[in-house]
């Protein structure tokens, strides 16, 4: 960094200085602490509401202010994310892992202070790389082109096979899934209209807030509500001090902080990769590299929680490093960061780089001080927040669902995000219920527009050259050692078991017989999948090249990993059995997070309703489930007809009077301040224009007044 460089930099942190503008940017960052809480809401939300109120301030407020807002989003969205299990953004889902069941464990308080210090850490590591690499970052980002974010995509999409525990086949299946659901709507290259099922909602695709909704949220209260426990079952919620057993869990596993830290500000800096893969990629690798991490991963490891939340938060850092330097958006949200450039006249490139550098580094000091700011107010309130994992699942459960069915409205603010919320969040109870991973059909859809436009611009320029080392006769070998990375992703934990087995002298030959006994409804499940990715190749086999090209190598995918789930657990019989498979072997071999083996050897995939519910009979399992998902369709059929909002105030005092049985002054105390919020932010503030209900056909003068336009 040169003298005019730090000159800039110190000119902009005299300029940030001035006290209007630090109040400003500690408004932004409030706003976003309650954003990153509130399920379905995020970044894109708030930047949108402030955007409009930049356009009089000078450009150091205006960039402080949205700034504020856009870094500590992904800090305060632990908070869902360990308490209730459900992302608060898409940035905190690989914190659900080992978050949650840390609440449930009654280390809430231990799993904030890990995560809130690791977020300030990685904010401040993405900030400072940012000044780093502003002068140097040109050449670098001009040497990736489609194959290669294509490729790093592919990897990504590999992480699966670790993440999915003891059945990475049905892991990557269920990406496939995620891949194909993305692929639904208008395709962009050929106008082929694609899994709409003739209904509008769909043309534009579905929103990724009803689905993320409706796979971790729906299904996670269903099973509180099931066993009626609060999210600690109970359990102490932790002392004042307990966070600051998380603080030194960052310190004594600094490295890993800074590993991952490295990560998101990396990944963060190419552009369309996002939030979405970022914490997931960085799981993976605390996965990967530390010893034994398949004994605890997955079920409360602290370091799981530090992995994840360091690398979210340093993306922000390496997300502005294309914007600045290309006028490239690094992430969604950065597209309004750069609707504020253009805004105040500031044009991204040689500008921004060099004639305008204090404007540049004030983006650097907004980013450092808004995470310092944003994890010391989220520390203040950490001890009180964890005592929420207390709150009678009566209570909690028709809050965080009336919040979760408001935040899936912002997906196209249409019944059909209602309609995507309510199906998905069965399907995600099913899929928990039947040992089938969540967190890859996530990763697939997020990743799907992507993929589909790397790979559709790939085949068109280079046809299947893309692939090859040389490339238009130029040395280009990073697709193939990323392709390479992703392979051995998905091979290794097959041949570490293996290894492992070998050298407890079990026998790893594996014979093939029919295995009745797994001809359980899980099974049946493999089947309906395997005949759904069938359809969609026979089906996209009749469109356009462009059209049917990912969907075809899709399906083709999908047919393979389920098929093998399939064979696996139907004809391979198991080389030991389990009772023969010494206890330290099988601890090591759980440790290297599973393999392609199938039901026939591993218990943990077998179908059991019963699996998570103690001693509970199946009968009170499905007559609670029915309850449940009986009273989630009352909230919706009574929202069709008096309007979402009114309908809310009604589902909170029916659920907590008759189903919760709480007081008549605690049912009111808790549903007429959080519905009067409600109406505040989303009514009066976000302007949300709500669907139109039956009782405002009848009445439509309802809908000439403003504070009664809810119907």
């Amino acid at each position: 960094m040169d003298g005019n460089m730090i000159d800039m930099a110190i000119t902009a942190a005299i300029a940030l200085s001035d006290p209007m503008r630090l109040s400003f940017l500690a408004l932004g960052v409030l706003i976003g602490l309650v954003l990153g809480v509130i399920p379905g809401l995020g970044g894109l939300v708030g930047l949108s509401l402030l955007l409009p109120f930049t356009f009089n301030m000078d450009p150091f407020t205006a960039l402080a202010f949205m700034m504020g807002l856009q870094a500590v989003v992904v800090t305060s969205d632990t908070i869902p994310a360990v308490l209730f299990g459900v992302p608060g953004t898409v940035g905190s889902a690989a914190t659900i892992l080992d978050g949650y069941p840390m609440a449930r464990n009654g280390e809430a308080g231990r799993a904030f202070g890990a995560a809130f210090t690791a977020s300030v850490i990685g904010g401040l590591y993405g900030a400072m790389l940012l000044a780093l690499a502003i002068p140097i970052i040109r050449p670098i980002i001009l040497q990736i082109g489609s194959p290669e974010l294509l490729a790093i995509c592919v990897f990504g999409l590999s992480l699966v096979a670790v993440l999915s525990g003891s059945t990475p086949l049905k892991g990557l299946a269920a990406a496939c899934i995620g891949l194909m659901v993305a692929t639904a709507g208008d395709d962009p290259q050929t106008g082929t209209l694609r899994w709409t099922f003739d209904t509008i909602y769909l043309y534009d695709g579905l929103p990724v807030v009803p689905l993320a909704l409706g796979l971790f949220a729906i299904p996670e209260i269903a099973d509180m509500v099931i066993t009626r426990q609060s999210i600690s079952g109970g359990a102490n919620a932790g002392s004042r001090w307990s966070q600051w057993e998380g603080v030194k869990d960052v310190f004594r596993n600094k490295w890993l902080v800074l590993r991952c830290a490295s990560i998101g500000s990396g990944l963060g800096a190419i552009p369309g990769i996002g939030a979405s893969i970022i914490d997931w990629i960085a799981y993976g690798h605390a996965v990967r590299s530390i010893k034994d991490s398949g004994k605890t991963f997955g079920k409360g490891d602290v370091r799981g929680v530090i992995a994840s939340e360091a690398s979210n938060n340093a993306k922000e850092g390496g997300a502005l490093l294309p914007t600045i330097a290309f006028g490239v958006p690094g992430s969604a949200s950065m597209a309004l960061i750069l609707g504020a450039f253009l805004i105040h006249g500031l044009v991204p490139g040689p500008e921004l780089l060099a004639k305008r550098l204090d404007i540049t580094y004030t983006l650097v000091w907004s980013v450092a001080i808004a995470n310092v700011l944003g994890a010391g107010i989220c520390f203040l309130f950490a001890n009180q927040l964890a005592k929420v994992a207390l709150v009678r699942i009566g209570i909690l459960a028709p809050v965080v669902l009336a919040i979760t069915y408001i935040g899936a409205f912002q997906g196209q603010n249409s019944w059909g995000d209602i309609s995507a919320l309510l199906i998905f969040g069965f399907i995600g109870w099913m899929m928990k219920r039947l040992r089938w991973p969540r967190p890859p059909l996530i990763l697939g859809f997020v990743l799907g527009g992507l993929v589909e436009r790397y790979m559709f611009i790939s085949v068109e320029r280079y046809s299947w050259e893309w692939l090859w080392i040389f490339r238009e006769g130029t040395f280009a070998p990073w697709v193939d050692i990323i392709l390479l990375m992703a392979l051995y992703g998905i091979l290794a934990p097959v041949i570490r078991r293996w290894i492992a087995r070998r050298r407890a002298g079990e026998k790893v030959a594996r014979g093939i017989a029919f295995q009745r006994q797994n001809l359980d409804p899980g099974m049946y499940f493999n089947f309906a999948i395997l005949a759904m990715f069938v359809a969609t190749i026979t089906i996209a086999s009749g469109w356009e090249f462009g059209a049917r090209l990912v969907p075809s190598v899709i399906g083709w995918g999908g047919v393979i990993f389920t098929g093998g789930a399939i064979f696996s657990g139907l004809f391979l019989m198991p080389a030991n059995a389990p009772a023969a498979i010494a206890p330290e072997s099988r601890a090591e071999a759980e440790a290297l997070q599973g393999s392609a083996l199938g039901p026939a050897e591993d218990e943990d995939v077998h179908f059991d309703i019963q699996a998570d519910y103690g001693d509970l009979s199946v009968r009170t399992i499905f007559v609670r489930a029915a309850n449940y998902f009986a009273w989630l369709l009352a909230f919706f059929a009574s929202s069709f007809l008096i309007g979402l909002l009114p309908a809310m105030f009604l589902y909170l005092v029916g659920y907590m009077r008759f189903e919760g049985r709480e007081s008549w002054k605690m049912v009111l105390s808790v549903a007429l301040p959080l519905w009067f919020g409600s109406y505040f932010l989303f009514h009066k503030v976000l302007l949300v224009t709500w669907p139109l209900s039956v009782i405002g056909n009848f009445f439509p003068v309802l809908r000439t007044i403003e504070w009664a336009n809810l119907f």
